[in-house]
């Protein structure tokens, strides 16, 4: 079955009672039992949902997992993950991550006995030397957020098999469109389906896609036991995203290749991060890797006072946090998305403040580049 085909009929069969094509959303929260101990696979809506079960077959079935579960937010996702572990072990980390990722990691997780190394994961080598005998877990943003390095996921994947050290990998950025790391070597795939899975910019949400029966038990446990469940009216509208998902993504990467090639022209553009140019240091890498480059671009303008030129100077593209909406979002980084790292740390990635991040959209190109061009003749 093709993705396409996946995307809009994985766990989505219609309506058993009525014939409807679309799942209904299940807003209840009990379940009446035919006898005591006799119910139809549901009791309560923390432990299932019929909506958020739909989606969770759904989405397993386009990452090539076992099982997905979903939550209130990627960071819940990531943060139910993580309990998979216990005080003491150690997790290797994208070094550009995140800023969220980095803050639950660093002040939440590590105050309860968590050791976090940040490495350079494009190359396996710089992931192997800092393997410890109490490392239990790699977590892996690729391409990074925002900086757009490539890891080495297929070393990496080796080298955690070869370990027995669990492979998580956030695949927000890309989509299981155009990367599955699971089919490289990844245990867990984690994505926040507010971006691209949703791709609406009008839910949050959440999900984590097992590769083994046990992570996949575990994790549904902790899901019912924590309780940071996604809704069922979040859950339809993801659904309702995930129908789209092919056809969006082709659309975003046809349009983010021509806008990182405007932006690479520029005589106000410094440098330009995005792996389908051809002079991003992972570009081959990228083309083995992914089936597509996507949307996700940031670009140097040389300092805070230009970058705010460019920012206060668009009117097509939204300034706002978040990404991988049908809308194009530009955004500050240093001062948005990667505020709770601290500066010397965001000016050793490269995040520096005349950086831009840019979610390209699907609107019609030409009227992008125009916006982005009028708003850079400004700066």
């Amino acid at each position: 079955m093709g993705f396409a085909t996946k995307a809009i009929h994985a766990g989505q069969e219609p309506d058993p009672t009525t014939g409807a094509v679309a799942v209904p959303i299940y807003q209840t929260s009990t379940y009446v039992q035919d006898a005591l101990g006799q119910h139809k696979g549901f009791e309560y809506a923390r432990t299932q949902n019929p909506t958020r079960l739909a989606l969770e077959k759904n989405l397993a079935a386009l990452e090539g997992g076992q099982a997905a579960h979903c939550f209130a937010s990627g960071m819940a996702a990531i943060d139910t993950v993580l309990k998979l572990l216990k005080a003491g072990d150690h997790v290797i980390v994208s070094e550009n991550t995140y800023g969220g990722t980095y803050r639950l990691f660093e002040r939440v997780l590590r105050g309860f006995g968590l050791d976090f190394s940040y490495v350079d994961t494009t190359e396996s080598l710089n992931v192997e030397s800092a393997l410890r005998d109490n490392t239990r877990m790699i977590f892996l943003e690729t391409p990074t957020n925002p900086i757009m390095a490539v890891a080495d996921l297929e070393g990496i994947g080796k080298l955690a098999r070869a370990n027995d050290i669990r492979l998580v990998v956030d695949n927000t950025f890309m989509s299981p469109y155009f990367l599955r790391p699971i089919e490289w070597g990844a245990d867990i795939v984690v994505h926040s389906t507010t971006k691209y899975l949703n791709g609406h910019s009008d839910t949050i949400g959440g999900v984590a896609v097992t590769a083994r029966k046990e992570d996949a038990e575990q994790i549904g446990f902790l899901q019912n036991a924590v309780g940071a469940i996604l809704s069922p009216f979040d859950s339809f509208l993801i659904m309702r995203g995930t129908k789209t998902l092919s056809v969006r993504m082709r659309q975003h990467d046809e349009n983010g290749r021509r806008v990182a090639a405007f932006l690479d022209e520029h005589p106000k553009v410094q440098k330009v991060y995005y792996p389908g140019l051809a002079q991003h240091p992972q570009h081959e890498r990228a083309k083995q890797l992914m089936t597509g480059f996507g949307g996700m671009i940031a670009f140097e303008t040389g300092s805070l006072a230009a970058a705010r030129s460019v920012l206060d100077n668009v009117r097509l593209c939204a300034l706002a946090e978040s990404l991988g909406g049908v809308e194009t979002l530009i955004s500050h980084p240093a001062t948005m998305t990667h505020a709770s790292v601290p500066a010397e740390q965001r000016l050793r990635l490269g995040i520096s403040d005349g950086l831009v991040r840019i979610s390209v959209g699907i609107e019609d190109v030409e009227d992008i580049l125009a916006d982005l061009d009028a708003a850079l003749q400004r700066a």
